[in-house]
């Protein structure tokens, strides 16, 4: 690439910088709508509003699209592993998980042949077996890129989950304590909070009071197909207050404890984890001061023999 070249790339990319400065500092004109929704108080985005919200979007939508497509087209052990109860945590539909695995892949192929390109018109001569690994690599990357993204989410909305079942348990107890039933003991409790957590209880618990199912098996099918054990600990304990009529005022006080108790162990764990690694950088920094402590005179010693 010449001199002229270069010059034209670089005032065309500063010219580029000026522009999006300048558009960033001219006084924008807000809509008042979206002003007084975003001044308003809002509760947390929660992965159930999260999906409801990104389900009327075109971008999702081509996702699903690209997923159902991406199902008939390609065999099932080109998914190898669906983590079916991660995505019913946070109520991804399979066929957009697949769109965003296709899609990630997609992107993938096509960054490497980018650079490549850009490369080429720098001058740079790259060997034609890089951008083919890179490509196949990047691919391969990326496609599985998903997968750790919906575990991560899907760990974290599980530990919401647990936090926000220890105050639901606590609730379900004083009204079982006040003399009401076991289902309107559990629907009230559901209706008291405003969290993700409680509306997914609150959800489940009509279906079953219109499909005539007993609100400890739906909320036992529902610890099944999320993977957690707490709420189907839950369940089991208003089976018995159901089904025999016992007393579980005192089980359930002390199943909140017990969950908040293995909560407060796992941060503990978790900040004896993090104070761990901040002081492997201290240690380095110790060796390296004695390094430079002991160097001289090993430097002396060895020149003097």
């Amino acid at each position: 690439m010449t001199g002229l070249q270069l010059a034209l790339v670089g005032g065309a990319l500063l010219g580029l910088g000026v522009a999006l400065l300048l558009a960033r500092l001219v006084p924008a004109h807000p809509d008042l709508r979206d002003t007084l929704d975003r001044l308003s108080p809002t509760p947390t985005r929660t992965p159930t509003d999260v999906a409801a919200a990104a389900a009327g979007s075109g971008a999702v939508l081509g996702q699903e699209r690209l997923g159902v497509w991406a199902l008939g087209a390609f065999p099932p052990a080109v998914w190898v592993r669906t983590p079916v109860r991660e995505l019913a945590v946070l109520r991804i539909p399979v066929a957009r998980f697949y769109g965003e695995k296709v899609l990630f892949a997609l992107i993938g192929l096509t960054i490497p042949a980018l650079l490549s390109g850009l490369f080429v018109l720098l001058g740079f001569r790259v060997p034609f077996g890089v951008p083919v690994a890179g490509t196949v690599l990047l691919a391969v990357g990326m496609f599985f890129l998903p997968d750790y993204n919906v575990r991560d989410d899907a760990l974290k909305a599980r530990a919401e989950f647990a936090r926000a079942l220890g105050a639901y348990v606590d609730l379900v107890a004083l009204e079982r304590n006040s003399g009401s039933g076991a289902r309107q003991a559990m629907e009230v409790a559901a209706d008291i909070g405003d969290s993700w957590v409680f509306r997914r209880l609150g959800e489940e618990l009509a279906r079953s009071r219109w499909s005539g199912q007993a609100p400890w098996e739906a909320l036992h099918t529902l610890a099944d197909e999320l993977g957690l054990p707490e709420l189907a600990d839950l369940a089991d304990i208003m089976r018995l207050s159901g089904e025999e009529g016992a007393q579980v005022y005192a089980n359930l006080r002390a199943r909140s404890a017990s969950m908040r108790s293995a909560m407060l162990n796992a941060e503990l764990t978790k900040a004896n984890e993090i104070g761990e690694r901040m002081s492997f950088p201290m240690s380095i920094l110790g060796v390296i001061f004695l390094a430079l402590l002991v160097t001289p005179a090993l430097l002396r010693l060895l020149g003097g023999t």
